[in-house]
């Protein structure tokens, strides 16, 4: 395989680092941090690093001097950077013959930018991709190298596209390094004037209004449980995450307004009236609720 360094700290990078090392494929160095405050997903890959002898640096910030030198001491050929939340600089990306590879849980040039799992869940979308390309300055806009279709279940949440996509992912992560060893990389370039990029989700996003349908709230709750922040709702000046509902479509209450409490079975499980049905909270914070009164 061509000589080969590998940057990342989230669950993602973890999984495929690991399928390539017990692939038997060979890595000159990695590129991890210690901790991060920023990605709920967050996984070191010191252990990796330890466990398989491979040369390891931790850095708050990949483009500065000190890391930035570890990658020309290890002179790679290619570099995979995998989870990692913040751009590469220009000269990182000028330092391997082949390039840098990214990856991006969508359908490039689709969906470029922030939070792709969770924006396709909370969206409902059917289907989404595991792509790699060869990272340019521009985010999520390099040329393709592989890409592979996902498709998402009105059942998958957060945790089951996460490891879909995982599986998908591992399968190309091995196909390509040995394309890359056998000098068969065909890169295609994105049409740049073509798909869209999604923006940066911030603390509203994840608020459960109850003149929402139904299905958009099932939709806002599956798309950022675990491994992510979780949804809420306001009761009173209290946030309430919620983790797990289900949609009820039923013509019983269409005389009811929004946000009303239909039945509580327990602190953390109840059932609230929407814009067009019901939904059923199955796993939330423990929150105090009574029935008939309004959120």
């Amino acid at each position: 395989m061509k000589k080969t360094l590998f940057i990342g700290c989230v669950e993602s990078s973890y999984v495929l680092l690991e399928a390539m090392l017990e692939a038997g494929y060979k890595v000159a160095g990695i590129v991890t941090m210690e901790q991060s405050a920023i990605n709920a997903d967050f996984k070191s890959l010191v252990p990796l690093a330890e466990k398989y002898g491979v040369p390891c640096i931790c850095t708050k910030n990949v483009n500065d001097e000190e890391t930035v030198g570890f990658i020309r001491n290890i002179a790679p050929e290619v570099i995979y950077c995998f989870g990692w939340s913040r751009l590469i600089g220009k000269e990182i990306l000028s330092i391997p013959k082949f390039g840098v590879v990214g990856f991006h849980p969508a359908a490039l040039p689709c969906n470029k930018g922030r939070h792709p799992l969770i924006w396709a869940l909370v969206l409902g979308l059917k289907e989404t991709a595991s792509t790699f390309f060869i990272m340019d300055e521009g985010a999520d806009t390099g040329d393709i190298i592989s890409q592979k279709p996902v498709a998402i279940s009105a059942s998958d949440d957060a945790a089951d596209l996460y490891a879909h996509v995982l599986d998908v992912a591992k399968e190309q992560v091995l196909e390509f390094t040995k394309e890359f060893a056998e000098d068969r990389i065909k890169p295609v370039p994105q049409d740049k004037n073509a798909g869209n990029a999604w923006r940066k989700r911030g603390r509203m996003d994840g608020q459960i209004d109850w003149r929402m349908s139904a299905t958009a709230i099932y939709n806002l709750v599956r798309g950022l449980t675990h491994p992510y922040v979780g949804a809420h709702f306001m009761k009173g000046d209290a946030e309430v995450k919620v983790w797990k509902c289900q949609p009820v479509a039923t013509d019983d209450y269409l005389n009811i307004e929004p946000g009303k409490i239909i039945k509580v079975n327990s602190k953390t499980d109840y059932v609230i009236k929407a814009y067009d049905g019901l939904v059923h909270i199955m796993d939330s914070d423990p929150v105090d609720l009574i029935e008939g009164e309004y959120l």
